[in-house]
């Protein structure tokens, strides 16, 4: 039997991959899963900006529409009413919307930093690149 795995041995018949390429595997599968934690993450808060730039309008324009004297409600036409409640449900859907993009851009970030905690080879690696990126610009700008 044990000359079975000399003979495999010398046979060439099991080689274990180079400590390079081990180290490249593992960081390719680390920064696609990095890479779609900050993908998520972007495009979450893109969303969440762009809703709440809408909200901003739309609470301006219902204010607006609201008027401001005491007894406004009273003499607003029914039209009006029907616009304002539209308007109240509209605010509503999307401050829940907000709540939601909130809580996910939370946990993209909790994700982000637990990922980066338990391969902290893979940020070290990253910081170097991300510097030797914005090294290089700048050299490139000053030639």
């Amino acid at each position: 039997m044990f000359d079975l795995f000399l003979r495999a041995r010398v046979n060439h018949l099991f080689k274990a991959r180079s400590t390079d390429r081990d180290a490249e595997a593992d960081f390719s599968r680390t920064e696609s899963v990095f890479l779609s934690i900050e993908k998520a993450l972007k495009i979450t808060e893109a969303e969440h900006s762009g809703l709440d730039t809408r909200m901003q309008d739309v609470l301006a324009r219902g204010a607006i529409s609201l008027g401001n004297a005491t007894d406004e409600y009273l003499t607003r036409e029914p039209a009006d009413t029907i616009v304002q409640n539209q308007f109240d449900r509209e605010i509503q859907i999307g401050q829940l919307r907000l709540e939601q993009l909130s809580l996910q851009i939370n946990a993209f970030k909790f994700l982000r930093a637990a990922l980066l905690s338990r391969f902290p080879d893979f940020f070290k690696t990253q910081i170097l690149a991300t510097n030797n990126a914005r090294h290089s610009d700048t050299r490139s700008e000053t030639y």
